[in-house]
C-alpha cells in the first residue's frame, strides 16, 4: 500500500508519455518520475560530448519578478553582481543564509520587463518560501512551475541544429544570454545555459508545447547524431565538468566559498550572510571541496570516508566513472589544513582503501 502510494504521489512532466514510448528507465527524482536512461548513461554521455544530446528538465522551477525594485531585492538574496547584469544576460549564484549556508543555486536571467528565476526541482517550494518572506510588498514574484516545460538542448552540435529550427534571437544566443523567440514555430524563452560542461540551450515554453518541441527536435536531430538523455548521463556530465548538484556539493551548512564557488561571489552589495562569506573568502575555511581523481577502478560514493593515512579528513560528496575521461572521479570535502592540490588521499570503499589524487573539481574542459 505505501508504495502504491507514494508512487501517486509523484508528479509528471507533460513529456511523461514521450519518455515511456521510448522505453526509458523512470525513476522516482525530487518528488517527480523521471528518465535516468534510454539507450544506457554511456551512450548518452557521448552523445552530448560529441554530437547533442536533449533532456526533459521541465521538473525544474521556474519563478519571475517584476518591478522597479527587483534588481535590489535580487541583490539582497544572492552573493552575485546582480546589479551589474545587462538586460539579456543570465548569472549563475546562490540564495544565501544569514549564517552563509545555501539555501538553493540558482540561474537568473534578466529580460527587459522581468527576472527570471531558476531553481531546482526538489526546492521549488524552499524556495517560494524563502522569497516570500523577504520580498517587499511592491514586487511581483510568480511562480510559473506547473505550467512551464523546460528541454535542454546540449553539445557541440546544439549550434548547429538550433540555427535550423529556432529564429534569430534564440539560435544567435550569446553564452549565458536569454532571449525571446522561436523555436519549431513555437514561441518560447531560450538561455544558452546548461548543465553538462557543453555548449547549449535551456527552452522554456508553456506545457501543452513541450510535446511538439521535444518530438520536433528529435526528427530534426536525426541529422546530427541527437539521443534523448536521463539523468544518469546529465549526472555524470555535470560531475566532469565540476557543477554542483544541490545537497552535494552544497547545503544550508556549507557556504559558496567552502563549495569551491568563491569566484560566484562578487555583489558589492549587502547580501544575506555577506558577512560570513567574505571572511571564508579573506581568511579561508576549514573545509573545502576538492575533486578526487581515483587511481584505480573503484567508484568513490557519496558518504565515503576521505583518509590521510590514519586519519580521516574528510567525505565524499559525489562519485561516479568518468566516461570521457576513462577513470573514476569524485568531489569531496576535507579538512583544509591536512589536504591540498597534488596530495594523495585514500578513500574507504566497502572495507577497504584506495588512492586518489587530490585535484581541481573540474575535471573536464570543452574545446572552445
Amino acid at each position: 500500500m505505501a508504495n502504491t502510494l507514494e508512487a501517486a504521489e509523484l508528479k509528471f512532466t507533460p513529456l511523461h508519455a514521450q519518455h515511456v514510448a521510448l522505453k526509458a528507465r523512470m525513476v522516482p527524482f525530487g518528488g517527480w518520475e523521471m528518465p535516468v536512461q534510454y539507450a544506457g548513461i554511456l551512450d548518452e554521455h557521448q552523445a552530448v560530448r560529441q554530437a547533442v544530446g536533449i533532456f526533459d528538465v521541465s521538473h525544474m522551477g521556474e519563478f519571475t519578478l517584476r518591478g522597479d525594485g527587483s534588481a535590489r531585492f535580487l541583490a539582497r538574496m544572492v552573493p552575485g553582481d546582480i546589479l551589474n547584469l545587462p538586460v539579456g544576460k543570465c548569472l549563475y549564484t546562490q540564495f544565501t543564509r544569514p549564517d552563509g549556508g545555501v539555501v538553493d543555486d540558482t540561474i537568473i536571467c534578466r529580460q527587459a520587463d522581468r527576472y527570471l528565476v531558476v531553481v531546482n526541482a526538489s526546492n521549488i517550494d524552499k524556495d517560494w518560501a524563502w522569497l516570500n518572506e523577504h520580498l517587499p510588498a511592491d514586487l511581483e514574484l510568480r511562480n510559473l512551475s506547473a505550467e512551464t516545460a523546460m528541454i535542454a538542448v546540449q553539445g557541440p552540435r546544439a549550434d548547429a541544429l538550433m540555427r535550423t529550427l529556432a529564429t534569430p534571437e534564440i539560435s544567435a544566443l550569446p553564452f549565458f544570454g536569454v532571449a525571446d523567440g522561436e523555436v519549431l514555430g513555437v514561441s518560447m524563452t531560450a538561455s544558452r545555459t546548461g548543465y553538462t560542461g557543453e555548449d547549449g540551450f535551456e527552452l522554456y515554453m508553456p506545457n501543452d508545447q513541450a510535446e511538439k518541441v521535444w518530438n520536433g527536435l528529435l526528427e530534426a536531430g536525426k541529422t546530427v547524431g541527437i539521443q534523448p538523455c536521463g539523468l544518469g548521463a546529465r549526472d555524470t556530465l555535470r560531475l566532469e565538468a565540476g557543477l554542483p548538484l544541490y545537497g552535494h556539493e552544497l547545503d544550508d551548512e556549507t557556504s559558496p566559498v567552502e563549495s569551491a564557488l568563491a569566484w560566484t561571489v562578487k555583489s558589492q552589495a549587502d547580501f544575506l550572510g555577506r558577512e560570513v562569506i567574505e571572511r571564508h573568502k579573506a581568511e579561508g575555511t576549514r573545509k573545502k571541496l576538492v575533486g578526487l581523481k581515483l587511481l584505480g577502478k573503484q567508484i568513490a560514493r557519496e558518504g565515503y570516508l576521505v583518509f590521510a593515512g590514519e586519519t580521516q579528513v574528510g567525505k565524499v560528496a559525489s562519485g561516479a566513472p568518468s566516461p570521457t575521461l576513462g577513470y573514476p572521479v569524485a568531489t569531496a570535502f576535507v579538512d583544509t589544513a591536512m589536504v591540498k592540490a597534488g596530495d594523495t588521499v585514500d578513500v574507504e570503499i566497502r572495507g577497504k582503501r584506495f588512492p586518489a589524487e587530490v585535484v581541481k573539481t573540474a575535471f573536464y574542459r570543452r574545446s572552445k
